[in-house]
């Protein structure tokens, strides 16, 4: 079998692409991995895929009686004949000959790349410069290390021939965000969410087919895609979801659309640019509306645009504005009101939202006395998330809650379901399942969840501390009187009897008083 028609397994894909994280270790830093790696795989998967089709397509056009040159020209130059067209110098037989001046070469490809699919690649690959030599190093330095990673993806063949299942790809850059993330500590926590966290999220909004999903700090995009499998989980079509984000970090936006177009969901609109000061998703003016909104956005933001937030045309934070230095209920009224009237969404806080006073104090007020649109909280394990050791807290917001929910909020404390690690707690699936069901019951489990009733939180002051409706104490183990001093009877006499036994035993001795 051909290195071209090699069947790849998922963990053998993994580990050759992880294998390029070795030859930049030590040169760059370590939270630019990412952007360069990207970058290379999908320079080689653009260009095997192209080769791919092509073969096809000169295949085909030979059976019809097309003469060799014209089926070749067909086939390696028209644009129409391939989902991305990838120009000659972007091609990888191209790219593998370079030797000098690679970085240079390598902006050209991309650039081209661009330019000849600008409807779905603009901004994508042209933002990677692996010309930088703040980053890569001297010209000679840059031709090495580039000419080691151009060697390293020669020998991954990323044709569909040679993928075992269908979304390896996808997987792939699934795993390799992770490994990212773990492997750039804090600084990988700003683009991405533990994948047990989003399928929980997921899993309680439960989106079905025809519905818009969004994620309003989107990152590398794990929360629409989760999404996009929990359809075909439920064996329904993904593409039949309309999918949008926005993310202001550009080289996490690039990840993003790069994750999207690798997962084979190209139509999903992500945006780029600050969503609290410059709100991208709109249609006739006025803020697109969802029926599922999920996120996880920067706990705590300082700056994020009191100033703005106080003269907003988009009529988002009717119940108040959040603290100047603190952005964590401005994301949550901002993906409130981009709901439609039916509904639904979870966003990831920090605890502080449910207990501080002031101005989040009367947020909460409004989004329960006004609307009644607080659903549940959920209270996670703390050491989640990369970069940090601090619990965090799911707002799940519901336009439309069922009769029987109205004027209650369901408090789950999930802090202690979890499987420890060493650098992060992990969610288990039964962890998943014990929560997302008890969302689904929504009704009092002794020490995990509680349903209050508003009547309730308003004498609490709109205090919403877990702890102030769900008690975890153990409860104490009642005594039976009666045996207990059974129990020290017994012991007394036992004692008696050893006492008396060595009392015997002195005698002997000739110790007797």
């Amino acid at each position: 079998m051909t290195a071209e028609t090699k069947k790849l397994t998922q963990s053998e894909l993994n580990r050759l692409t992880w294998g390029a994280a070795n030859i930049l270790r030590g040169s760059i830093d370590s939270g630019d991995y990412k952007n360069y790696i990207f970058g290379f795989i999908f320079l080689k998967r653009l260009s095997d895929r192209f080769e791919e089709e092509a073969e096809a397509i000169m295949k085909r056009e030979l059976e019809a009686g097309t003469l060799e040159d014209e089926a070749r020209e067909i086939a390696y130059e028209d644009p129409d004949e391939h989902a991305f067209f990838v120009p000659e110098k972007a091609r990888w037989e191209h790219i593998k000959k370079l030797t000098h001046e690679v970085g240079d070469a390598l902006n050209k490809a991309c650039y081209a790349l661009e330019e000849a699919n600008a409807a779905k690649l603009e901004g994508v690959l042209s933002g990677i410069d692996y010309n930088d030599p703040h980053t890569l190093g001297n010209a000679k330095a840059r031709d090495t290390l580039l000419t080691r990673l151009v060697q390293h993806f020669s020998g991954i063949p990323l044709r569909n021939a040679n993928f075992s299942t269908p979304d390896m790809l996808g997987g792939n850059y699934e795993y390799l965000i992770e490994q990212f993330a773990d492997d750039a500590g804090k600084k990988g926590g700003e683009f991405y969410t533990p994948r047990e966290v989003v399928r929980l999220l997921v899993e309680i909004l439960d989106p079905q087919e025809g519905m818009r999903i969004c994620d309003p700090t989107v990152g590398s995009g794990g929360m629409l895609i989760e999404s996009a499998h929990h359809i075909e989980r439920k064996k329904g079509n993904p593409k039949n979801l309309s999918l949008f984000g926005q993310e202001k970090n550009l080289g996490t936006w690039r990840t993003c659309k790069m994750n999207m177009l690798l997962h084979g969901l190209p139509d999903a609109r992500i945006e780029k640019g600050d969503t609290l000061r410059d709100p991208q998703l709109l249609e006739g003016g006025e803020l697109m509306r969802f029926d599922r909104v999920i996120a996880n956005p920067p706990f705590s933001l300082n700056e994020w645009g009191h100033e703005e937030a106080a003269v907003d045309g988009y009529g988002r934070y009717r119940y108040g504005l959040p603290p100047k230095t603190k952005g964590d209920m401005a994301f949550a009224q901002h993906m409130l009101s981009t709901l439609t009237h039916e509904g639904k969404c979870a966003v990831i806080l920090p605890h502080g939202v449910l207990f501080r006073s002031g101005a989040e104090e009367q947020i909460r007020r409004g989004m329960i006395e006004q609307d009644d649109a607080l659903e549940a909280i959920i209270g996670l394990p703390e050491a989640l998330f990369y970069g940090t050791g601090i619990a965090a807290t799911v707002l799940i917001l519901n336009r439309n809650k069922p009769a029987d929910r109205k004027n209650k909020i369901l408090f789950i404390d999930a802090s202690q379901q979890f499987e420890p690690g060493k650098k992060q707690n992990k969610l288990r699936p039964e962890d998943i399942e014990r929560i997302e069901q008890a969302y689904r019951d929504f009704k009092d489990e002794e020490r995990f969840s509680t349903v209050a009733t508003v009547e309730t939180i308003s004498e609490n002051d709109f205090n919403l501390n877990i702890a102030r409706y769900v008690d975890t104490t153990e409860p104490e183990e009642e005594l039976d009187v009666a045996e207990e001093l059974a129990a020290l009877k017994e012991l007394e006499t036992k004692r008696d009897e050893a006492e008396a036994k060595m009392n015997d035993l002195l005698k002997e001795l000739g110790y007797a008083a």
